[in-house]
């Protein structure tokens, strides 16, 4: 094994090594991850590399450690590059240890939470981008004479055939039964389901010798002496010299239109930015949403976020402000729907857009403002997920009802999930419980 294959193999020992996914979302640095670009801690000691031991240093005009050079003290050992309390460069202790990370894509991020939590989220599509033709599947009566469907012609002509088929000496022997003419004949094949005309059969009796015509005393003798031999039997004997063809019978090809849907995505993120909204229940915001975000992208062809924060009234906002807002209002959370629901009639109608609508606060709202507002607010904005995140770290407050009357409302037969944080141990089931409702709404209405 080579120095290559060894440096792969501690690399594959790092990725190994890279911390957890659920530990990452719990409590993972999330700082250093972009939208676009997941950054996961890796615990690994650092590659080996090749040094020289500096007491052994030989060559061209250097002494073998054992001789000092002119004016060198004899017994004091020369300085070497980062011995001493400092140097030019910098401060002792300046420079902090250096981090490793496994980087992935929202694409390998969403895959790797669909593993962890048994998922399988199919998201479809909605906005019509190209319609080009696919499989000749579709049959019409009509179209150009390359596409005619020939083995359907000939399947169509062959089953008339072998319908119409019958042996031929077999009737002619029933002509040739004592006192049996045509019609009494004709009569007989009908019993016998022998697809045979009677015209044919005249035919037939017209050119059987009158002395022959009596051969047989009845028709019981003629089948104790005749058998009659099956159409399959003559096919493999003689063939198929003609296949009857109709005009009826002949059908086109032409392709399936197929539709190209890009699967577009965009995500409202409301937060609760009132002064009872501080540090720890920000970062638990900010612990679930943000997953949920690169999971979203990674599933999604194109996916935009809109990031809206309220206390008493509402107002968008970049995502680099979106989790550290806080303000010193009062709460009405019925304010960030509003503008939810405007926002997304103006930009992101819902023939082409798939929508989630994602809020999360402490609960705590203005009075009736939930049931009166919020509730028929959630109820008219056509999405396909509504979640409400409770983050609550010390526990529920006395006027802390907004996920509950929500959960009461709801129940579990709808598109809105409602998840309880009260710590980072809680984010990857408020995840679990957001995702496995769209899972559920998604089998529901396949």
């Amino acid at each position: 094994m080579g120095l290559k294959d060894d440096l792969e193999r501690y690399r594959e020992v790092g990725e190994e090594k890279r911390q957890d996914l659920s530990e990452f979302i719990q409590y993972g640095d999330m700082g250093q991850s972009l939208p676009d670009e997941v950054k996961i801690p890796i615990k690994i000691v650092d590659l080996p590399e090749f040094a020289y031991d500096q007491r052994d240093m030989g060559g061209v005009g250097q002494g073998d450690g054992d001789t000092p050079d002119v004016g060198q003290p004899v017994g004091e050992p020369q300085p070497q590059p980062g011995d001493g309390d400092g140097d030019e460069d910098g401060e002792p202790g300046e420079e902090g240890g250096e981090h490793e990370y496994y980087e992935m894509d929202p694409e390998e991020f969403a895959q790797e939470l669909d593993e962890e939590l048994g998922f399988d989220l199919d998201p479809k599509g909605k906005k019509v981008i190209e319609e080009k033709e696919g499989d000749f599947t579709d049959i019409t009566r009509t179209g150009p004479a390359s596409t005619l469907d020939f083995e359907r012609l000939f399947k169509k002509g062959l089953k008339r055939k072998l319908a119409m088929d019958f042996d031929e000496n077999y009737l002619q022997e029933a002509l040739r039964v004592e006192g049996w003419g045509p019609a009494k004949v004709f009569e007989w094949a009908r019993e016998q389901h022998i697809p045979v005309s009677r015209p044919w059969i005249e035919t037939a009796y017209e050119d059987i010798p009158r002395e022959e015509r009596d051969r047989w005393t009845s028709i019981e003798e003629m089948e104790a002496n005749v058998e009659r031999e099956s159409t399959a039997t003559r096919i493999r004997r003689d063939g198929i010299d003609e296949v009857p063809f109709r005009r009826d019978d002949e059908r086109y090809r032409y392709p399936e239109i197929v539709e190209e849907r890009e699967k577009n995505v965009v995500v409202v993120n409301i937060r609760d930015v009132s002064g009872s909204m501080r540090e720890k229940k920000r970062e638990l915001v900010e612990r679930t949403f943000t997953p949920l975000d690169w999971y979203l992208t990674g599933k999604y062809d194109n996916a935009e976020f809109v990031y809206i924060a309220h206390d008493a009234d509402a107002w968008e906002v970049e995502r680099e402000e979106f989790f550290g807002i806080r303000s010193g209002g009062g709460t009405r959370i019925s304010s960030a729907y509003d503008l939810a629901a405007e926002l997304l009639e103006e930009r992101y109608p819902w023939n082409e857009w798939n929508r989630y609508v994602f809020a999360a606060g402490d609960s705590e709202n203005s009075s009736n403002d939930t049931e009166e507002r919020v509730i028929p607010a959630m109820e008219e904005i056509p999405a396909n997920l509504h979640a409400y995140v409770e983050t609550q770290p010390s526990g529920n407050a006395i006027n802390a009802t907004h996920a509950e009357e929500v959960e009461e409302h709801f129940g579990g037969d709808s598109n809105v999930a409602v998840a309880y944080v009260s710590s980072p141990e809680d984010v990857v089931d408020a995840i679990y419980t957001i995702l496995s409702t769209e899972q559920r709404e998604e089998v529901t209405a396949s």
